[in-house]
């Protein structure tokens, strides 16, 4: 529960994912502050933050997910509202980035959405930015403010220590996410293997070989995020040919574009798809083998820590 002290933080949420929003305000045990979107009839959008804001500690708590920019010029507005509203401080709380992955100029004439968003946050109000496993690492230097950079990774933990893990071994898709593969192994006390992946320009990707031990082991695929899953269904190619045990895949954001969940799930090597709620999952998409975790506990327990001026790396000792 939050302190006496603490009774000028005043936490609003967009309309990209309110349950989550309001798990974090029942975890905090503060009310989640109502706010209104409207559209005018030229399609523009209007916030309204119907609480105070003046001299107080404000949280927006918005993911960019699907609508994406519809989404984001929703937070663009709400930071800019706050502002004008005297808040003493605002902190962007985005579970999920979506401009991460726009991270470097890999091409001419090419756009990096990831430091241009990162601008445009700073520009609307925002004082402070905490986030969720960002795809790339490197996005955490393009903000000019205090970035809070949490990860998953200890609640996927704590969901996967049910199982034998005797032999288990953790891989990431590709050599990217290998470092953050092997923290989670470190954290399971077990191997990790990761997959050499090339990329095509017509966005097929291949993976040619498996580096590690996977045969007759049971596999944790671990990636930060599943989108069409692509990659997931050709790391599962290739680990069929090596004959693991048993599989099962894991990622911090489940976007599952394309029918992913179902493409994945009908896998009948995989017994389980874990992820976390950074994004909404709509019901009718939802499979038997699907597990998603609550991130509210760790977001809610940073939003504390902020707001009280404690450590937040502490949360990853």
């Amino acid at each position: 529960m939050i302190s006496e002290a603490s009774r000028e933080i005043a936490v609003f949420s967009g309309s990209a994912h309110p349950e989550l929003a309001e798990e974090i305000c029942a975890q905090l045990g503060v009310p989640l502050r109502p706010a209104e979107v409207r559209r005018f009839a030229n399609d523009c959008l209007e916030v309204q933050l119907q609480a105070n804001c003046r001299e107080r500690d404000v949280f927006i708590i918005q993911p960019l997910v699907k609508p994406v920019q519809e989404h984001l010029v929703e937070l663009l507005l709400m930071l800019d509202a706050a502002r004008g509203a005297s808040a003493s401080r605002i902190t962007a709380v985005m579970p999920h980035y979506s401009y991460a992955r726009s991270d470097k100029k890999d091409a001419p004439r090419i756009s990096i959405g990831g430091r241009l968003v990162a601008d445009l946050l700073t520009t609307a109000g925002a004082n402070r930015v905490l986030a969720m496993t960002l795809h790339s690492p490197q996005v955490h230097g393009f903000f000019s403010v205090p970035v809070d950079h949490l990860h998953a990774l200890q609640e996927l933990a704590e969901h996967f220590r049910q199982y034998d893990l005797s032999r288990t071994t953790v891989v990431s898709p590709d050599l990217g996410n290998a470092k953050e593969a092997s923290h989670f192994a470190r954290l399971l006390g077990v191997q990790v293997a990761a997959g050499a992946k090339e990329r095509f320009p017509d966005d097929r990707v291949q993976i040619t070989s498996v580096i590690g031990e996977v045969a007759g082991r049971d596999v944790i695929v671990l990636d930060d995020e599943i989108a069409k899953g692509s990659t997931v269904l050709e790391l599962l190619d290739k680990l069929a040919e090596l004959e693991p045990r048993s599989i099962r895949v894991a990622c911090t954001h489940g976007l599952f574009a394309a029918k992913a969940i179902e493409r994945i799930g009908g896998r009948p090597e995989v017994l389980e798809i874990v992820c976390t709620n950074t994004v909404p999952v709509p019901e009718e998409e939802r499979t038997e083998k699907l597990k998603i975790l609550s991130i509210a506990p760790a977001m809610a327990e940073a939003i504390r820590r902020i707001h009280n001026g404690e450590s937040v790396s502490a949360l990853f000792r």
